[in-house]
């Protein structure tokens, strides 16, 4: 599924227009992305929760030349799946 998709089943299991339901996804994709980029949490109990890992430098190799490459401390994002999503994903 991609965004369009997305869209168009949230309009039409909320009962909202395509353009409502653009304006929400939108917005709880910003909401998601602001508050990871501020380095918090997010639960949603039932569904999982999106988190923010901090990846320490570390050296890797160029697989052509087998250079040794520096790779930069950052931040990642995680998403750990809940029990209620986990269960419908296998049916239960």
């Amino acid at each position: 599924m991609n965004k369009n998709e997305l869209i168009a089943a949230v309009s039409e299991k909320a009962e909202l227009s395509k353009q409502d339901a653009s304006s929400a996804v939108d917005a709880v994709f910003e909401t998601l992305q602001a508050t990871m980029a501020k380095g918090d949490d997010i639960r949603l109990v039932g569904f999982g929760t999106f988190s923010v890992s901090h990846r320490a430098a570390s050296k890797g190799r160029n697989p052509s030349t087998g250079a040794e490459v520096d790779i930069p401390a950052r931040n990642v994002p995680k998403f750990a799946a809940g029990k209620g999503l986990k269960d419908a994903v296998n049916n239960k």
